[in-house]
């Protein structure tokens, strides 16, 4: 059985989608419709830049999204690959569990860039510039991670945010305590803490007015049937049922990502190859969690080419 995986953020690059759309008018077709849907010309800032507008979260997400879903339709219109025949489930990170739905038809692809572009915004408007932080910690596992996320919280909010692979774990919360965690990382039986270049501090409980936001968004939306089951982020468990995703969806703004684990249910489920669609960010996390896991990454038309023919 095969999962389709969807990258976060994080994957964003200038000049992504830039090939895709010269090659083919379904990839084009993705860009303008995102472009309509937000009023805006995001393409051009994938295309060209500037790298400070593409990262910023209210770009960032949407145009992640847009280049995996460009990925999807160009090996399902040009290569005649479709989603719902080979794969057997849909999991994404983080943002990306959006671009899976929209994959699986939950949600339309103008909704859904809508949903991401909101969702960064909220995100951005829920903390003060300055007073929110992330931290990577390398050689940790999740009982280090979480022991020092304890230890250095000191009546602030420092959190486990990502879940990542068995040797990367994310913590977020007031920059004040992530700095502190950073400090004490080797205390705790850690090679590092590195802090990283995000506007906010997402995936804790300081996110609970984007969460608020993103509840009332999802109130007003109309989903669709799912065409494949997602696994969540915040369960790391199977889901179906569009009614208790979109739940799922507004709880992932404050909690936290357990990629490791929903990684470990799906092959437990029997799901053996993983297909990361517009990005290479997840399959050497998979690769690190299950040794015996097959993936690959679907960026290029060579790519998309190769992989049609592989599975015939």
């Amino acid at each position: 059985m095969r999962a389709f995986v969807f990258p976060g953020q994080g994957s964003q690059k200038v000049g992504m989608g830039a090939d895709l759309a010269e090659a083919s008018a379904a990839a084009r077709e993705v860009f303008e419709e995102v472009n309509d849907a937000l009023s805006q010309d995001l393409f051009a800032i994938m295309r060209e830049g500037p790298e400070d507008q593409l990262t910023l979260t209210e770009n960032a997400q949407p145009a992640i999204m847009a280049n995996s879903i460009a990925t999807l339709r160009v090996l399902e219109k040009e290569f005649g690959v479709v989603l719902s025949e080979t794969g057997s489930c849909v999991a994404g990170h983080s943002l990306g569990e959006y671009s899976a739905l929209c994959a699986v038809g939950m949600l339309s692809l103008s909704q859904t860039a809508q949903l991401l572009k909101l969702r960064g915004q909220a995100m951005q408007a829920a903390v003060p510039v300055g007073e929110g932080a992330m931290a990577a910690l390398l050689g940790a596992d999740i009982g280090k991670a979480e022991g020092l996320a304890q230890a250095a919280a000191d009546g602030e909010v420092c959190e486990v945010a990502n879940d990542n692979d068995p040797t990367q774990v994310v913590i977020s919360g007031h920059k004040g305590a992530i700095e502190r965690a950073i400090g004490l990382a080797k205390e705790h039986g850690i090679k590092r803490g590195i802090p990283l270049p995000v506007s906010a501090p997402f995936h804790c409980s300081l996110m609970q007015p984007a969460a608020e936001r993103m509840a009332e968004a999802f109130a007003d939306a109309e989903t669709g049937n799912l065409a494949l089951p997602v696994y969540a982020n915040v369960t790391a468990a199977r889901v179906s049922d569009p009614s208790e995703e979109a739940d799922l969806l507004v709880q992932q703004i404050t909690g936290r990502v357990r990629w490791r684990e929903s990684v470990l249910a799906m092959r437990a489920d029997g799901h053996e190859a993983f297909v990361e669609l517009g990005g290479k960010v997840l399959s050497p996390m998979i690769g690190r969690i299950d040794k015996e896991a097959s993936t690959a990454s679907l960026i290029t038309m060579e790519d998309l080419e190769n992989f049609a023919k592989e599975i015939g």
